[in-house]
């Protein structure tokens, strides 16, 4: 993925997202030095600018700103009734309790509900059955490592945290290699920076920003041929802007110029404004050169970061993660998704309290019967029209899709042992509860203790179920319950 994309993909992101992630930045201990300043990169489809949370147009007066485990498919022997048998128990076992004879349905009919008329995901309007111990979201916990369908690559751990901390996209872009080994320690790059895990660190900041600017330094100089000698003059000026000041070479401090004496360089106009609204070193860092220019544009490199300005516009940032890691011949192939969840923010989500002390009409001769939406990853439970449980579930993931259609409920077993071998894989996952299967091809509602990346597809094609609810769906679901399942 080019960084344009990257960069446009961050301007999606909206401005109301700054001082969210501005916010999460200032309390998280473990990212290094930018804590204090709360600020983020805002994108154009032109350039990349960082600004804190005050107008954008003032920030940039030339610029158009735009507002940006898995369950298995049970693959179960099943007799001509369609009652699943586990293979490695006794043959003539027969489940607790049978199917009529007339629920079963070979063949999938059509859904009862058109996708246009699924009902509104709203889980705060759904409260517990009083007839059961069900409290949505117990047993709920955020996923430690995410799948980013833009690059391939998944982010994990301290990594995950401080890269959501500083907004995601929004300040790093989006990471363009899988975890490294790279002079003893473990590293990550992403598009605008890289990672490094330093566990050892006194002061705690297990993450830091690596200084990636030295590292865009020329090799060498060549001599110029006839005929180059412009090309050749700008390569030179480049050069030497590398070269640190003196403290007598720099001229002394005004509003629009500064000397930098950790480093030696002076930064002045436009990108002093844009090195000082993105929190000065913060986040790129002191400047490693000064200003340079190559064919009309103005570069100026930082410890974290390389700075354009093209003439007549604003400064922004080069995407420095990736200009590095094509510089080394870092490999950024997409590796393969597995079992992990797509990176969305709202896996980080609680699934909403219920809402205490709501007495719901029930009708006591109501139909019972679940309607699943496989693109939402949702169930809702119905008794006639009153939806008495409500959320996320999980489904089969990519080759091992949860079959469309309307089903009814065939078998029910308390618990039961999984194993068996599907699409090539093995599979073993003891004491399953509250199984209640819907197809004579070991398609089934059950309790998941493996996972909790509900929202997600992660089954082999059964549909996957936070554990209290399962409990209470195993009680209240009758058999023959209708199982309605739309794309």
């Amino acid at each position: 993925m080019n960084w344009e994309s990257c960069r446009r993909a961050r301007s999606r992101a909206g401005r109301w997202l700054i001082p969210v992630a501005a916010a999460m930045a200032l309390v998280l201990p473990s990212a290094t030095m930018a804590q204090d300043q709360g600020v983020l990169p805002v994108v154009t489809d032109d350039v990349v600018a960082v600004v804190d949370g005050s107008d954008v147009a003032a920030a940039a007066p030339d610029q158009g700103w735009i507002d940006p485990a898995a369950a298995p498919t049970e693959g179960w022997v099943v007799d001509p009734n369609a009652a699943p048998v586990d293979p490695a128990a006794d043959p003539n076992a027969i489940p607790i309790e049978a199917a009529p004879a007339d629920a079963a349905d070979a063949v999938p009919a059509e859904p009862a509900v058109p996708v246009d008329q699924l009902p509104a995901i709203n889980p705060s309007l759904a409260p517990p059955p009083s007839t059961g111990n069900l409290t949505p979201g117990a047993n709920w916990s955020p996923p430690a490592e995410v799948y980013v369908a833009e690059t391939g690559q998944a982010v994990s751990g301290v990594f995950l945290d401080v890269w959501r901390a500083w907004g995601a996209a929004l300040s790093w872009g989006f990471p363009i290699t899988p975890e490294l080994q790279e002079g003893g320690k473990t590293v990550q790059y992403y598009a605008f920076g890289r990672f490094e895990w330093t566990p050892d660190d006194p002061s705690g900041n297990v993450v830091q920003f690596g200084n990636l600017g030295k590292a865009t330094q020329p090799f060498m100089l060549r001599r110029g041929l006839p005929g180059h000698g412009e090309a050749v003059k700008s390569a030179a000026a480049a050069a030497r802007a590398w070269a640190p000041l003196g403290q007598g070479e720099a001229a002394a401090d005004t509003e629009t110029s500064r000397f930098i004496p950790e480093t030696g360089h002076t930064v002045s106009g436009d990108i002093l404004a844009y090195w000082t609204q993105t929190g000065e070193a913060s986040y790129l860092g002191n400047p490693v050169s000064e200003p340079y220019e190559i064919d009309g544009v103005t570069y100026q490199v930082f410890e974290r970061g390389k700075v354009a300005q093209e003439d007549g516009g604003w400064p922004y940032v080069l995407p420095i993660g990736q200009i590095v890691a094509a510089r080394y011949g870092l490999a950024e192939d997409a590796s393969p998704q597995g079992d992990l969840p797509t990176y969305s923010e709202a896996l980080f989500s609680p699934p909403p309290a219920p809402v205490p002390g709501v007495d719901i009409p029930v009708d006591p001769n109501g139909e019972r019967h679940v309607l699943v939406s496989l693109s939402q990853q949702y169930l809702w439970a119905y008794q006639g029209d009153v939806v008495l449980w409500q959320g996320y579930v999980s489904t089969g993931r990519t080759g091992y899709e949860t079959p469309p259609g309307s089903f009814h409920v065939l078998s029910k077993l308390p618990v039961q042992t999984m194993e068996g071998v599907l699409g090539g894989e093995y599979y073993n996952v003891p004491d399953v509860p509250d199984v209640m299967y819907f197809t004579n091809f070991g398609h089934a509602l059950h309790g998941t203790y493996w996972h909790n990346n509900f929202g997600t597809p992660m089954s082999h094609g059964c549909i996957n179920l936070p554990m209290n609810v399962a409990e209470w769906m195993y009680a209240w679901t009758p058999m023959g319950m209708r199982v309605d399942i739309v794309p």
